[in-house]
């Protein structure tokens, strides 16, 4: 398969995802300030979850860019890192719904564990797949240590929920500082 396919197809479903959590946001039928009031928690979660997609959006375009073929493994790890994602909108909608409730924080940190575990295992994949120039090589081993931390945190995540749901949404914006920026050594290695 060609990677521009693979990459066009995965470009779809996480556009897909993201018009699915706003088709979610319901309009206040008010034109006052006290009318918005209830949906600013759902408007939240839906900000984090369009940060975290955006955010595995630029990181897969940057690991496709390393991949000099694609195989069936490469795939699979694919669709199972898009599988995770496709459940983004649900557990958005519920923790949002819920006012950021222990157990919908609790299920999103645990999604979002899955998700992290899965862009791992396609990065391994991707590695892999081709014998990697020392430069680029090193850029995966940092991505992996950043990869091993933010499943730590998001693991911490699930039943710090439990003790104040806050806490959790801290982590998850910690996390999301951290990969907010793709590692722009990528697109210079591989300019070269």
């Amino acid at each position: 398969m060609n990677k521009a396919r693979l990459e066009a197809f995965s470009d779809g479903v996480l556009a897909i995802l993201i018009t699915i959590m706003v088709i979610e946001l319901k309009v206040p039928h008010s034109t006052n300030w006290e009318a918005i009031k209830p949906v600013l928690l759902t408007l939240g979660s839906y900000v984090l979850s369009f940060v975290f997609i955006a955010i595995y959006w630029g990181n897969h375009h940057h690991l496709l860019q390393t991949a000099q073929k694609i195989n069936g493994k490469i795939i699979w790890a694919n669709m199972h890192l898009l599988f995770w994602l496709s459940l983004i909108p649900f557990a958005t909608s519920w923790m949002g719904e819920n006012n950021f409730d222990s157990v919908p924080v609790a299920v999103y940190g645990a999604l979002l564990v899955l998700c992290g575990i899965a862009f791992t295992i396609l990065v391994v994949l991707v590695q892999k797949s081709r014998q990697l120039p020392s430069d680029l090589a090193a850029i995966f081993q940092q991505t992996n240590m950043k990869g091993k931390i933010s499943t730590l945190l998001y693991l911490s995540s699930i039943p710090l929920a439990f003790l104040h749901p806050l806490i959790s949404c801290i982590i998850f914006i910690i996390v999301a500082l951290m990969w907010i920026m793709p590692n722009k050594d990528v697109e210079r290695i591989l300019d070269e």
